[in-house]
C-alpha cells in the first residue's frame, strides 16, 4: 500500500513485529510497531524493568549522543540507539502516529538500510485519523558552520534535502545528492542505501565496544582499494544516499513534517542534530502550519508541496 502526505494525521492500519540485532551490541532486538492516537507523534516504548514501560517520544530534545548512530535518553537511565533508519522510513511515508515498542536499547538494524522497515509498513497499511496534519515550516534560513563542515535549513514548500560528502579515497571521493522527498522518492532512491564503514576502523570500534553486531550483511565494508561486499554497491553513489537516508531519519526528532530544504556538506548525525536544534531554537525561524481540510488535498498522489502553497500559519 502506498500512501503520500497530505492534509490528514496518520497512522498504521494494522501492527508490526521486527526481529533483528543490534549493529553497536550485537544483542538480539524485537520491535512492536503499532497505531497510536491523534496528536501522538512518534512515540518509542521501553521496559523500565518492573512490567512497567518507559514512553520515550523521538524528539529533539531527547537527542543524547550523535557518535556514529542517534541515540535518545530520557534523562533518567532510559536510552533507545540506532533510530535514524526507523525513523526516515516512518516520516518519509508520512506516518505521523505510531508507537514503537522495543525491548533493547537498539533499534535492528536489519540489512543496514530502511528498506525492510519500509516494507514493513507498506504491507501494515497507513489509514488517516480525523485530525489535520501539522507541519513545521521554515521561514528563514537557519545555518550551522563546524569547520569545514555546514548544514542549513531554509523556506521551501516541500521537503527538499541537498547532501554532499567528501571522503579521501577513490572508492567514495565528492558525492552529492539533490532530491525532493516524497514516499515514492524515499522508497525508489534512498531505502535501500546502507551504512558503511572502514575495514581500518574496525578494531577500534570493538575497542570502545561498538560494531559488535556489524557484518557485510548489514554493513558496506570498505577495504583500502575495494568495496569487501561481494554483491558489491546498491548503487554508485549508495555512500551520499545512505548519508541523505540519516538526514531524513535525523530531521524526523523536529516532532512533525518539515516543509523546508536542508543542505549540508561533509555532515553526519552530530550536524543534522545541530542544525535542528538552532532551527527549533529560533521561534521566528519557524512556524507551524496546519493542512487544509479540502478534499482535493487529500488526493493519494498529493505529496507535501502539493498542499504547502494552501498552508495558512496557526495562529493558536
Amino acid at each position: 500500500m502506498k500512501h503520500l502526505a497530505g492534509a490528514r494525521q496518520t497512522t498504521l492500519a494494522s501492527e508490526i513485529a521486527l526481529n533483528g540485532i543490534g549493529v553497536h551490541t550485537g544483542a538480539p532486538v524485537s520491535i512492536h510497531l503499532s497505531p497510536a492516537d491523534i496528536n501522538t507523534g512518534i512515540c518509542f516504548v521501553l521496559p523500565d524493568g518492573d512490567d512497567g514501560e518507559i514512553e520515550l517520544p523521538a524528539s529533539s530534545d531527547a537527542i543524547s549522543n550523535v557518535t556514529l548512530c542517534t541515540v535518545l535518553s530520557d534523562g533518567n537511565g532510559a536510552s533507545v540507539a540506532t533510530v535514524e533508519h526507523l525513523l526516515a522510513a516512518v516520516r518519509a511515508l508520512g506516518v505521523d502516529n505510531i508507537r514503537i515498542e522495543i525491548d533493547s536499547g537498539e533499534v535492528p538494524i536489519m540489512d543496514g538500510s530502511s528498506v525492510q522497515f519500509v516494507d514493513a509498513l507498506d504491507e501494515a497499511g497507513i489509514r488517516e485519523q480525523g485530525a489535520p496534519r501539522r507541519f513545521i515550516k521554515v521561514l528563514k534560513p537557519v545555518r550551522i558552520e563546524d569547520g569545514r563542515a555546514w548544514a542549513e535549513l531554509s523556506p521551501h514548500d516541500g521537503f527538499r534535502i541537498d547532501i554532499g560528502i567528501e571522503f579521501d579515497t577513490p572508492l567514495i571521493g565528492n558525492q552529492r545528492i539533490r532530491l525532493e522527498i516524497t514516499p515514492d522518492t524515499f522508497r525508489d532512491e534512498l531505502a535501500r542505501a546502507r551504512t558503511f564503514g572502514f575495514m581500518k576502523d574496525v578494531e577500534r570500534l570493538w575497542a570502545t565496544g561498538l560494531a559488535l553486531g556489524a557484518s557485510l550483511e548489514n554493513t558496506v565494508a570498505i577495504g583500502e582499494d575495494r568495496v569487501i561486499n561481494p554483491e558489491g554497491l546498491r548503487f554508485a553513489d549508495e555512500f551520499v544516499r545512505h548519508k541523505a537516508l540519516d538526514a531524513v531519519g535525523d530531521l524526523a526528532l523536529a516532532g512533525a513534517p518539515i516543509l523546508g530544504a536542508y543542505r549540508s556538506q561533509r555532515g553526519g548525525h552530530r550536524l543534522n542534530a545541530m542544525v535542528l536544534k538552532a532551527l527549533l531554537a529560533d521561534r521566528h525561524a519557524w512556524t507551524f502550519v496546519e493542512a487544509p481540510w479540502r478534499r482535493e488535498a487529500l488526493h493519494a498522489e498529493a505529496g507535501f508541496g502539493a498542499v504547502a502553497a494552501n498552508f495558512a500559519a496557526d495562529r493558536s
